[in-house]
């Protein structure tokens, strides 16, 4: 009996096992531009990096402009925001890329990398997103639009902010500051 149900018990933890993703650093995943042309992560070993689920008509929308500032403030340094428009929240994003492209350039006057719109939570979540989610926990996951992931020098996930924490708030620079000095 207790082979059946250990045998049991093993399936049913199959396909979980099987869908999280084998990765060890962000580098293994592409994204594409919100051009669609490719966007390897791999371009930004030994960068940090603070990825960012993004929306056009959300109330933290003005987040961008600290977004841009943030980036502007250590892209000398080695660091990049990457910006990933989702409708997954209250469906507040553009429905094309061109359309998120004209309004984070022109409203916000946006230069970091954006990807296209993408899925950023549940089953159909792209595969980076999925990999952040297994790494730091369900916990950790973007609950609503401008969830930030803080990845390190060595591509690995350092921390997640939510929503509400802006990108310049002292923990988020804070964090930068320390991810730029860290020896990776």
């Amino acid at each position: 009996m207790l082979k059946h149900i250990t045998l049991a018990a093993a399936l049913i933890a199959l396909p979980a096992i099987a869908a999280t993703p084998a990765a060890d650093t962000v580098y293994q995943f592409n994204l594409k531009t919100i051009d669609g042309k490719p966007m390897p992560l791999a371009q930004y070993k030994g960068k940090v990096v603070l990825l960012v689920n993004t929306a056009s008509m959300c109330g933290f929308t003005p987040q961008y402009e600290g977004l841009q500032k943030l980036h502007d403030s250590y892209k000398a340094k080695g660091f990049t925001v990457i910006g990933v428009p989702s409708g997954d929240f209250g469906d507040q994003e553009f429905g094309s890329n061109g359309e998120v492209k004209q309004f984070c350039e022109s409203k916000f006057g946006i230069k970091f990398p954006m990807a296209e719109k993408a899925v950023v939570k549940g089953p159909k979540a792209i595969p980076v997103y999925k990999w952040a989610a297994a790494t730091l926990g369900d916990d950790k996951t973007p609950q609503w639009n401008f969830h930030k992931y803080l990845i390190g020098k060595d591509g690995k996930l350092i921390a997640a902010f939510g929503t509400k924490t802006t990108p310049m708030s002292p923990e988020v620079t804070g964090a930068v500051a320390k991810a730029l000095t860290a020896k990776g």
